[in-house]
């Protein structure tokens, strides 16, 4: 039974990594990436929980969304903001950290404010004041 559980998680490592060097989609990528690191851990079951958790966990934006976004904000030439706390999707920032609108003009799907935190691009819910993704 081990060794059958063991062959699956190798099966799927080889099967998930190449697929997410072909990916766009930072979900599809986030999938890919949960399913190996779920896979190593907890077998078959493992890679289902982590690549539900892994699309959920990928990227919002497209390679050309992101690209787009990098490209507006460093004309925009915004301060960088230190914080002591871990800039972490899901989290909100600290109140003092000044978000700016994304314009429609950049072409993202739904809108988003952004800021430079620890010299990290984020986007941020407008509404919740919560990290959606940090633009790399």
């Amino acid at each position: 039974m081990r060794t059958r559980v063991l062959n699956s998680a190798a099966l799927l490592t080889l099967l998930a990594i190449p697929l997410a060097a072909c990916q766009s989609s930072g979900a599809a990528t986030g999938a890919a990436g949960g399913a190996v690191a779920g896979a190593v851990v907890g077998g078959p079951v493992g890679a289902a929980v982590g690549g539900i958790a892994g699309a959920a966990a990928g990227g919002i934006l497209t390679a050309d969304e992101s690209t787009r976004v990098r490209t507006y904000v460093a004309a925009q030439r915004r301060p960088s903001v230190q914080v002591a706390e871990e800039v972490v999707v899901g989290q909100p920032l600290p109140p003092r950290v000044r978000v700016y609108p994304v314009p429609r003009n950049v072409g993202l799907q739904s809108s988003y404010n952004y800021t430079i935190v620890n010299d990290r691009t984020v986007l941020v819910d407008p509404r919740t004041r919560e990290i959606v993704e940090i633009v790399e």
